[in-house]
């Protein structure tokens, strides 16, 4: 048996669909629109190969996502390099839900020798690290090195290695000519025990076959076009179809409490500067401003 998840957005399927927050119309489904995506590239601001680096590893962690058991579970995946882009964080939920920033969002670099957006470059030699929060009394945490910074074989690795389960991965992200997202999708395929060996035969010759996500997508095929490409010849079935999106939950209370916990003294000496502060969400670049009144509220809840 092989199990597959599959995620795209696309700027080109806008018909008879939902209301979209990126084309300010119809789309054909929320969950796979570039508003995701592209979305992030607006709230980061960044550069076009941060943008391809930030929406693979967004494209991966929605997947993976996706596979956690628990309606409360959560994926963080975490990359770490010595490359300009330095690293990025991205998290993710069972529901759909992801959000991620890169340490370095505008950097440039030239094009890589296949002509393409240089995210390995960007990225450099380091370490991709997958937290997954499940409600337990500690985090799983699996760590593995870079293979080449491009996350899908990085992703690859990490499966083949950590979690022991023989998987395939392919991100691409799309853009336009005004640096905007075109399309962003990928899949990964995992085998499971047992598997026969005409499966896995057939499974590869697929993979051989398969060009790329971003080419694929850019022919116009939907995800279920893409899946049975991947799939051909195993008559595959669809268990289940969901939206996604970029979300994050920070809040002004959550955003209280930090701000508490750091201390009395750290609290005193900001009130003290007499100047309101301004605290920022890594994640959605949402700003809270306290004045100095609301600070010294803080204060009294301090320890």
């Amino acid at each position: 048996m092989v199990h597959t998840e599959v995620s795209v957005n696309s700027k080109e399927r806008q018909k008879n669909g939902l209301y979209c927050k990126s084309h300010g119309g119809r789309c054909p489904d929320p969950g796979f629109c570039c508003y995701n995506k592209e979305h992030a590239r607006q709230v980061h601001n960044t550069s076009p190969v941060v943008t391809a680096a930030l929406g693979r590893l967004m494209t991966g962690a929605v997947m993976m996502g996706k596979m956690l058991k628990g309606e409360d579970d959560l994926l963080t995946l975490q990359i770490s390099g010595d490359g300009p882009l330095k690293g990025m964080t991205v998290t993710a939920d069972s529901r759909g839900h992801v959000k991620g920033y890169a340490i370095e969002p505008q950097i440039m670099l030239p094009p890589s020798l296949a002509g393409k957006l240089d995210v390995g470059g960007a990225i450099g030699n380091g370490f991709l690290r997958v937290i997954k929060d499940m409600g337990l009394k500690e985090p799983y945490v699996g760590q593995t090195e870079l293979q080449s910074g491009e996350i899908a074989e990085d992703l690859t690795y990490y499966f083949a290695t950590s979690e022991q389960v023989p998987s395939s991965v392919g991100l691409g992200v799309l853009m336009e000519k005004d640096n905007t997202v075109k399309q962003a999708g990928g899949f990964i395929i995992q085998l499971m025990p047992f598997t026969e060996e005409a499966v896995i035969g057939q499974l590869e010759k697929n993979l051989a076959e398969f060009s790329t996500v971003t080419k694929v997508l850019d022919e116009g095929k939907t995800p279920e076009e893409m899946l049975q490409m991947l799939l051909a010849g195993m008559d595959p079935v669809i268990t289940e179809q969901s939206p996604c999106e970029f979300r994050c939950d920070c809040s002004r209370h959550r955003v209280e409490k930090a701000i508490i916990s750091i201390g009395k003294k750290d609290i005193q000496d900001m009130i003290d500067d007499g100047q309101e502060i301004e605290v920022n969400c890594h994640f959605c670049n949402t700003a809270y401003k306290f004045s100095v009144e609301e600070l010294k509220g803080l204060l009294r809840k301090a320890r």
